[in-house]
């Protein structure tokens, strides 16, 4: 026990020495520990502001990206709305509709033989149709609405038209002679005011044809605000179509028969699809009637509403006709008599018919036939009665042609996947063909304006501001207008959407360079400067947009896009932005391609755009330095002078070594095979016979090689300007009896098909638009002194009798002015009536340049 307490005793100071060292260390590992903790606190802040930063800047950099996403697909969406964006200015027309109350009503529908409506966007349509009861065949073949090549009338068209108050039209339908008229009367009434048509038919042969069934018909635009109903002859003594309409008022409108015998009347009331179904809608509804002696006839129901059999959602008629058919001769009276604005039991004026009709439509005649031969002066040039009748027939046909249209055109550029609507606008405008273009044209409208500005300098005007309300925010203007149910009907599908990297021969410059030297006084007066100054930012954006969309790789170069660089199926691919559209290219389309006649256009309108900015005082350097610069003969020759021909022309990756061939048939064993089947063809192809280098197209003589003469940017003693006119006047070149044809007979494309399918267009035949622009060019190298004015005065003269007296010989043949001109013959080719820029041979009469 001893031991256990000694031991005790003994182990107590060792046990207070090992006591104190835990201690001591578990001191140090405290201090250890909070020195550590404060190193730890110390270093904490500085890792937090680091990864703070890091991820900051992560934030940052995916906020950038995003935003770069954002602002990409934005710039996107903002560049797929500039195709159809409207130029952001003032708009070009200021007054219309009732504003122009003498021009509201007119004959503005020209893709029908004789049709009425007014200058508002939703205007009801009147319009007449016809048909001889023994030629009605199936599907309504036989009935004469719109204007069809198909039809093969003998001849048909305008013989006196102003433009504003009246018309009178010549039909050959034989055995039938129909004349269409009408006269406005538009004073002391609201809405434009009343107006008067005659339709006359007399039979001009011994065919046994005594009838005719005419039929004259009211509808209204799917927008039209209004209503139409028809009052019949037992319901009131002024039987006729009573209607009311935002934009006309109330209207009523009557028949009256002149002369001869009504044999049966009916009418139809009823709902039609749309204005492109009127002659559908009225077939479907004929029905067959005896009358009491047990005489048959071809009729209309009545009322009958209805939509494909079925009833209508909308039981209001918006299309109502009345059929008269009568024996000829026969004479039938329309009058539009507008009733607003009259206090009840107040005497309504009417429109005259009968007699006073034909005293009012005399005068109008002889007021127009003063006016066009003080106008044009034909008679005092010695030109004989036949010939001045031709000239004014031509001449009436281009202002009875004047339309005016309502609608969007369908447009796409590269940054929209698919085509887009333009905004609705109106388009008051000419038309290149009734039959066959009846529809406004870019590059034809120009043309269309020189001999308009020569009549009207108002109506060129207002017809400008239409086109300059059609462009876009880029500059740019669709080059086809189509614009409603009618027109959008007569156009191939392929043909409708427009693409806003093609353009089309700035021809309005054209037309403002006439006005701006022929009628400088008329522009100085009823406010037609204030006209001008609105087109100018407009004509400067169309402008930029030509220099810079259309310009080429090399300085003073430019090329027409939309050319087909990987087709096989043309033997040259078209160039349907140039207007020349097979007229022979670089066989092989690329950037790099030089265009003459693009060069030649933007330096005309370079400058005109330098005049025009004198005249209004604006900033005009800069153009006189462009126009300058693309006219200077040396530079022109340089980029665009074959050094070994001597002759302008385009410069491209070319060869003429091409050709179409079709590809191998089947095998005989295929077609065994396929006995059974209609057995097809392939379609022929091109086929290269020599790798195309970069060259001078300079086999291809012809319009494009003329273009520096055309637009008069030769100067007068060039020497290039003697070859050019001896090359032109060469007959195995370009001259011809009848005109200048479009390619050298020495070009290995002349008379060539494009495409198995595609007849040759601009590859001989002759056009009278350029032609005269040769004779207009001929004429002004003719006045300048040098060595070229005398040959110059020599081919004018030949060329101008020789288009005048084909053109004159080949309407008195066929009743017709012609697209083209057969290059060996004379004969009229391609559609008619082309009373668009062929109608130009009145200027050509008149010396009118």
């Amino acid at each position: 026990m001893a031991r256990n307490t000694g031991s005790s005793s003994g182990s107590t100071p060792a046990a207070s020495s090992s006591g104190s060292s835990a201690a001591a260390a578990a001191a140090v590992a405290a201090a250890a520990a909070a020195a550590s903790n404060a190193k730890q606190k110390q270093r904490s802040p500085r890792f937090s502001l680091s990864s703070n930063l890091i991820l900051d800047k992560w934030k940052t950099m995916i906020g950038c990206v995003c935003l770069a996403i954002a602002s990409y697909f934005g710039y996107l969406g903002y560049l797929e709305t500039r195709v159809n964006t409207p130029f952001d200015h003032q708009k070009m027309v200021v007054h219309a509709g009732l504003e122009q109350p003498d021009r509201y009503w007119g004959s503005y529908r020209p893709l029908t033989y004789f049709g009425m409506k007014t200058r508002d966007p939703h205007s009801l349509v009147m319009g007449l149709m016809w048909y001889t009861p023994s030629n009605l065949g199936p599907g309504g073949q036989g009935i004469r609405h719109w204007c069809e090549q198909g039809d093969k009338l003998d001849s048909y068209g305008w013989t006196h038209h102003d433009g504003r108050s009246f018309g009178v039209q010549e039909i050959q339908d034989l055995p039938f002679e129909l004349k269409t008229s009408f006269v406005k009367y538009p004073e002391g009434k609201q809405y434009g005011g009343d107006w008067t048509a005659r339709i006359s038919v007399r039979n001009t042969t011994r065919a046994w044809d005594k009838s005719i069934s005419l039929i004259w018909y009211v509808a209204l635009d799917e927008r039209t605000n209004g209503h139409i109903k028809y009052v019949s002859d037992d319901k009131s003594p002024e039987p006729g179509v009573y209607g009311e309409a935002q934009g006309l008022g109330e209207f009523q409108v009557r028949f009256h028969a002149v002369k001869g015998k009504i044999l049966h009347k009916s009418y139809l009331s009823t709902v039609a699809p749309s204005l492109a179904k009127l002659k559908d809608t009225l077939f479907s509804h004929f029905r067959a009637f005896a009358d009491k002696r047990g005489n048959r006839f071809i009729g209309l129901p009545g009322e009958i509403v209805s939509q494909n059999g079925l009833p209508s959602s909308n039981p209001e008629p918006n299309f109502i006709a009345i059929q008269i058919t009568a024996e000829v001769d026969f004479t039938l009276d329309i009058t539009y008599q507008s009733t607003s604005g009259f206090s009840l039991g107040e005497s309504i004026p009417k429109p005259p018919t009968g007699r006073a009709y034909q005293d009012s439509l005399q005068a109008k005649i002889a007021q127009f036939e003063q006016r066009f031969e003080d106008r044009f002066q034909l008679k005092q040039k010695g030109h004989s009665p036949e010939e001045v009748r031709f000239a004014r027939n031509a001449f009436s046909n281009l202002l009875g042609g004047i339309g005016y249209f309502y609608g969007s055109s369908r447009v796409q550029s590269v940054y929209t996947k698919n085509p887009v609507p333009y905004w609705k606008a109106p388009l008051y405008t000419a038309v290149p063909s009734r039959s066959f273009f009846p529809r406004g044209f870019l590059w034809d409208e120009g043309f269309h304006g020189l001999l308009i500005s020569a009549w009207d300098v108002d109506i060129e005007l207002d017809i400008i501001c239409h086109w300059f309300d059609l462009l876009n925010v880029e500059g740019w203007i669709p080059r086809e207008q189509i614009l409603g149910v009618e027109a959008l009907a007569k156009v191939p599908e392929e043909f409708v959407t427009q693409r806003n990297s093609n353009a089309n021969p700035p021809t309005f410059f054209l037309t403002l360079k006439k006005l701006l030297t022929s009628h400088r006084a008329e522009l100085s007066q009823n406010g037609r400067l204030a006209t001008l100054e609105r087109l100018y930012p407009r004509v400067q954006a169309w402008f930029n947009w030509f220099n810079t969309t259309q310009k080429g790789e090399v300085m003073g170069t430019y090329l027409w896009r939309g050319r087909n660089a990987t087709t096989m199926r043309e033997l040259n691919p078209k160039s349907l932005s140039s207007g020349l559209d097979d007229y022979p290219r670089a066989s092989h389309p690329t950037d790099k391609e030089r265009h003459l006649d693009l060069r030649c256009w933007i330096a005309l309108a370079a400058g005109l755009m330098a005049e025009l900015s004198t005249l209004l005082g604006k900033d005009d350097a800069k153009y006189y330095e462009t126009a300058s610069y693309l006219t200077d003969n040396v530079r022109l020759n340089r980029l665009h002078l074959a050094p070994y021909s001597e002759q302008y022309a385009d410069w491209g990756l070319h060869t003429d070594q091409v050709k179409l061939k079709r590809p191998p048939s089947m095998a005989p064993q295929q077609q065994q095979r396929h006995h059974h089947q209609h057995y097809q063809l392939p379609e022929m192809r091109r086929v290269t016979g020599e790798a195309p280098t970069y060259q001078f197209v300079d086999s291809a003589f012809g319009y494009v090689s003329l273009f520096p003469l055309l637009l008069e940017q030769l100067d007068h003693d060039s020497p290039y300007l003697t070859k050019l006119l001896n090359d032109l006047r060469d007959p195995e070149q370009l001259w011809t009896n009848y005109g200048l044809r479009s390619l050298s007979k020495r070009s290995p494309l002349y008379m060539q098909r494009n495409t198995e399918h595609d007849p040759p267009y601009w590859r001989g035949p002759i056009w009278i638009n350029i032609n005269y622009l040769a004779a207009k060019a001929l004429h002004h190298y003719g006045k300048i002194d040098g060595p070229n004015a005398a040959l110059a005065r020599q081919i004018y003269a030949e060329l101008r009798d020789n288009l005048v007296g084909n053109i004159l010989r080949q309407y008195k043949r066929s009743g017709y002015l012609w697209e083209q001109y057969d290059d060996t013959s004379g004969e009229g080719k391609g559609c008619n009536p082309f009373t668009g820029w062929t109608a130009t041979v009145v200027l050509l009469m008149a010396e009118q340049f």
